[in-house]
């Protein structure tokens, strides 16, 4: 944690109710990359964290100092957002290299869009070590590595509704059972599965209400621009503005289910299975473990590939 004995503090409990957040945001839009304030608040202003997150972007951490039950301070820092590829394009450009960054724990997903030094920096990590892994990959034209970032963004999308849409819709019943008994028959002996199943629910409500809003709203109007560039015409603005707010809100919403299988993934020791661990236990890790491997390869094709690109075509189509 920084030095902030000399961060200004931001006391949110003497400003008006309306102007709280207004104020918070007009704060931060005044930062200066790697700078950061203080919120003071007398409850936890988590709200401002998901309104921050959809409106502005995954540009900021937020690091909690103090939590209550009182007195709750929040550090608030814009990131220092560098020129070149973050960890999200490195991946998009080639997928193999996620294989380097899950070694290190470094989301390439819902937090792609850090460049490499940020991250380690976060991590504690060498860099360096990192950027030599991923330079000793063989050349990505000798592999099989599929190039979604060479594909028309119609055909992404539809890829990404009957593939990974498809894969959570079949997934999470089964994943509900498993989670929910073993909890039930070991939660004795291991009470941590009873968080797993709590973080999995969470997941799949998410999950659940988040695919459709990108089926019946996002993904049709990407699908339009498309049309509309093969056609060479112009679109009107769509009623929601522009593509990157419903695009910031469904990027808020990855990372809420990133953040929860994150959370199974280190309740349960990356999976780790105990002497005790019976059939139902065994098959339970592995479907979490496949299942997390599959949100992490859709959230990317959609945060770091398709979302990008639409906002560009957007810029080219829409009057």
């Amino acid at each position: 944690m920084e030095n902030t004995a000399t961060i200004e503090i931001l006391d949110v409990t003497v400003i008006e109710p309306r102007l709280k957040h207004p104020t918070i945001f007009d704060r931060f839009d005044n930062l200066q990359g790697g700078e950061g304030f203080i919120i003071h608040n007398d409850h936890d202003p988590k709200p401002v964290y998901y309104q921050l997150l959809g409106e502005r972007g995954n540009i900021f951490k937020w690091e909690y100092l103090e939590q209550g039950p009182e007195v709750w301070e929040v550090l608030i820092t814009k990131l220092n957002l560098e020129a070149g590829d973050t960890v999200g394009d490195l991946v998009a450009k080639d997928f193999r290299k996620a294989q380097v960054f899950k070694k290190y724990g470094i989301d390439f997903c819902c937090g792609g869009k850090k460049s490499i030094k940020q991250v380690c920096e976060e991590k504690g990590l060498d860099p360096n070590k990192v950027e030599q892994e991923l330079n000793a990959l063989p050349d990505a034209n000798t592999t099989n590595e599929t190039d979604y970032a060479s594909w028309e963004l119609s055909f992404l999308a539809d890829y990404i509704v009957n593939v990974h849409h498809k894969y959570v819709r079949e997934a999470i019943p089964a994943l509900y059972e498993y989670t929910s008994k073993i909890a039930r028959v070991h939660g004795k002996n291991h009470p941590e599965l009873f968080d797993i199943a709590r973080h999995f629910a969470n997941v799949a409500s998410e999950l659940e209400s988040h695919m459709p809003k990108e089926e019946r709203v996002l993904f049709p109007f990407i699908k339009q621009l498309d049309e509309a560039k093969k056609s060479n015409i112009k679109l009107d603005k769509p009623a929601f503005g522009s593509i990157q707010h419903p695009i910031n809100m469904m990027e808020m919403e990855h990372e809420v289910a990133g953040n929860d299988m994150e959370a199974i993934r280190e309740l349960s020791g990356n999976y780790t299975l105990p002497a005790d661990a019976c059939a139902t236990y065994t098959v339970a890790f592995k479907k979490l473990q496949e299942f997390e491997d599959d949100l992490h390869r859709h959230i990317h094709l959609e945060n770091n590939i398709l979302f990008p690109k639409a906002v560009e075509l957007e810029k080219e189509i829409v009057k």
